[in-house]
């Protein structure tokens, strides 16, 4: 198969665009952990007002927009590295492994937080409010990292690209 130094030159392009958006996504990701879980969760369910557009942050489409274009340009990645299957491949596998971390992310993390803006707003149940929380604070650590992982795992196959576009 002819690989042309410019097909590579837009492989590159495109997995650099990807990692770095991936690092913008991470770094709020971060930030959002650090900073702003640690108020909401501080005593639930009084400081769940702060998940609440009016009187807090709302993140929603902050989130969307983010993910998004994150997405966009990872699928743009894969398209563009399609012919160089050692990078196809490995591009495939990290994003299967973020596809199931986003399936997670909207089943347990966005659907809790929607519960929980409903307990700030008295539309819902604060029973075990506390213990969901808890438990919530835990695995959004555990998906933080696993987020970063999957984005320092573009790094070596971004190396190997470049290696291949010098060569």
């Amino acid at each position: 198969m002819n690989i042309t130094e410019s097909y590579l030159w837009r492989a590159e392009l495109w997995m650099l665009i990807t990692l770095l958006s991936y690092f913008l996504m991470n770094g709020a990701q971060i930030f959002e952990t650090a900073v702003l879980v640690p108020k909401w969760t501080a005593n639930p369910p009084e400081t769940f007002s702060l998940l609440v557009n009016k009187k807090g942050v709302g993140l929603k489409l902050f989130w969307i927009i983010l993910h998004s274009l994150h997405e966009l340009t990872f699928i743009l990645a894969i398209a563009f590295c399609w012919k160089i299957i050692p990078i196809r491949n490995g591009l495939l596998i990290i994003f299967a492994i973020h596809f199931a971390m986003r399936v997670w992310t909207l089943s347990y993390f966005a659907t809790n937080i929607i519960e929980f803006q409903k307990v700030a707003e008295g539309l819902s149940s604060t029973t075990d409010v506390v213990k969901r929380v808890n438990l919530w604070q835990i695995l959004n650590y555990i998906r933080v990292a696993v987020f970063v992982a999957l984005s320092i795992g573009l790094i070596p196959l971004l190396l190997k690209l470049s290696n291949i576009k010098n060569h």
